[in-house]
């Protein structure tokens, strides 16, 4: 898995990819914390992680759309799946890589925190909360979009199909508000990605939350390890 983890590390920084990421999601919430923040003077920065989700659903799909297709354009995925390396540290390797590039954009949130911190107390458990949901909801949607990319060998047909993917479990909870249903309602609202986040944007640590997001990574990490499987043994 380490190898995989670096070879994937490695090429977001080879390619224009890794740098189109960071620096999107530096430019976007740079905007976000100055406008929402430092004009109004306000130390909460719950408006900024609450944004920051919509900044998430576009760039996570540009993040994972070659994790798995451009191997497979390349021809480069016969070699790994006959590799000694098992499938699931290959896709961990992959997951993990793209997932180091997503904690390196969040980052930049904590600097953000600590130039309040030069005007008021912030409410740190807040920022930390916020910065959970943000690693476990970019983790969730990281391993759609791993899954989504070993479906398809096109990295755009990977990026459209997962951000579509992506904003649909963003508004399912919405859409659940329009079912007259009460269990059907609930049932839709208890797979929203959105209603799953909210929490974490107020310093609430649900475990059912926690384990949601959790579930989700290993749900479609499993996934992509039988679509592999299935590639290795056709």
């Amino acid at each position: 898995m380490g190898a995989v983890f670096r070879r994937e590390v490695l090429s977001y920084f080879t390619s224009p990819i890794g740098y189109i990421v960071l620096a999107a999601f530096y430019a976007s919430s740079a905007f976000l914390f100055v406008a929402s923040a430092l004009q109004s003077g306000s130390t909460q920065l719950n408006s900024v992680y609450s944004a920051l989700f919509v900044v998430v659903l576009v760039l996570i799909p540009i993040l994972t759309m070659r994790t798995m297709s451009e191997e497979k354009r390349q021809k480069t995925d016969q070699c790994l799946l006959t590799s000694p390396i098992s499938l699931p540290s290959l896709v961990l390797g992959k997951f993990f890589g793209a997932f180091l590039v997503y904690v390196m954009s969040v980052a930049i949130t904590l600097v953000y925190a600590v130039v309040v911190s030069f005007f008021a107390k912030p409410d740190w458990t807040v920022i930390f909360g916020n910065i959970t949901g943000m690693l476990l909801l970019g983790g969730a949607y990281i391993a759609v979009g791993i899954f989504v990319s070993s479906l398809t060998e096109n990295q755009m047909i990977s990026a459209v199909i997962s951000f579509f993917f992506m904003v649909a479990l963003y508004i399912i909870g919405y859409i659940a508000e329009f079912i007259p249903v009460d269990w059907i309602a609930t049932a839709l609202k208890s797979f929203s990605f959105a209603t799953r986040y909210e929490g974490f944007t107020y310093g609430l640590f649900d475990l059912s939350n926690v384990l949601f997001f959790l579930s989700v990574i290993a749900a479609f990490l499993f996934l992509t390890v039988r679509v592999l499987e299935k590639r290795r043994w056709a």
